[in-house]
């Protein structure tokens, strides 16, 4: 990530060194409180919050492979306790073996279950799949519905892959509420909600619904990529003056630095498919660039060996 956008974070105050009176412990100072802070100041911070991010992810989009409706409602089931990087992987093949709802209602369980086991909870999803594809065929006329009421009544899909379909296939606006947006929608403040459905309907109060589906994607990426679960790098993080959890994790820069991850740290994103101005995909090219170099290196160096043998 280009060090301009990447500004330091402001370190919290140094807390006053306190001298051990003769006999007597030293008594830490008392941390002081942040103030309380209004609905309307949450809502013009949350707001310059989605406006940073938005400068810093421009690029943000889902992270998925896909080519239709059908295509990204099925990778969206499909990354459920898995990584949209395995999702991609495994999607070629399966959509070269289903391409259409037809397909796939027809489809073999076990074959299909073979197909997708990289992704986990196979014989789950393989059902799901099967189920939602015969939805689609015999209720919708093979074709993904563009509303909410109807995508929620198919096997294996809840509002957060509803809303991740109607915003990206359909731009139908829609708020996806994964761990990542709801884990940093608590940390930014916006909520203390731990129910996805909660943290969706409160974040929808602050943003309007315009903002929602690119909101998502910009949440996301960052989650993803600074705002980590365990070890969030909030010496590294441009937002961290906005952040009331600023603290939680990593703050000395160099050390946060080292914690970023894709494209930010200089290694391939989560599509093999890219968008053409997507910084993920030089990552991924330099990446291969570098894997074919050390590729050739051996080669030359086993060349090397076995021409001593000869000599010898």
């Amino acid at each position: 990530m280009a060090e301009s956008k990447v500004r330091k974070a402001a370190a919290p105050k140094a807390e006053p060194v306190v001298k051990k009176a003769a006999g007597k412990p030293a008594v830490k100072p008392a941390v002081k409180p942040r103030k309380p802070e209004s609905h309307l100041a949450m809502v013009r911070r949350a707001r310059k919050i989605n406006r940073e991010l938005a400068e810093l992810y421009p690029y943000a989009h889902p992270e998925l492979d896909f080519e239709n409706p059908f295509q990204l409602l099925v990778a969206t089931v499909l990354s459920a306790q898995t990584t949209d990087l395995r999702v991609n992987q495994t999607t070629p093949a399966l959509f070269a073996t289903y391409p259409t709802p037809e397909d796939m209602a027809a489809a073999n369980p076990e074959e299909l279950e073979e197909i997708i086991r990289p992704t986990g909870f196979f014989r789950n999803k393989a059902k799901s799949l099967i189920g939602l594809s015969i939805a689609l065929r015999d209720e919708f006329g093979g074709e993904v519905p563009g509303r909410l009421a109807d995508l929620v009544t198919l096997p294996g899909v809840g509002r957060k892959t509803a809303n991740v379909v109607l915003g990206n296939a359909f731009g139908v606006p829609g708020i996806t509420v994964d761990t990542h947006f709801g884990r940093l929608a608590r940390r930014f403040g916006w909520t203390a909600e731990e129910d996805p459905v909660k943290v969706e309907a409160a974040v929808a109060e602050i943003f309007p619904k315009s903002e929602w589906t690119m909101l998502s994607h910009r949440v996301v990426f960052h989650g993803r990529r600074i705002c980590h679960s365990q070890k969030p790098a909030c010496g590294a993080c441009p937002i961290a003056p906005l952040c009331p959890a600023y603290g939680e994790g990593v703050t000395d820069p160099e050390k946060a630095r080292k914690l970023l991850k894709y494209e930010m740290g200089g290694q391939p994103g989560q599509r093999l498919r890219p968008p053409a101005d997507f910084p993920g995909e030089a990552a991924a090219r330099a990446d291969a660039v570098a894997r074919q170099g050390q590729v050739a290196d051996a080669a030359v160096a086993d060349l090397a060996v076995a021409d001593a043998a000869v000599a010898e």
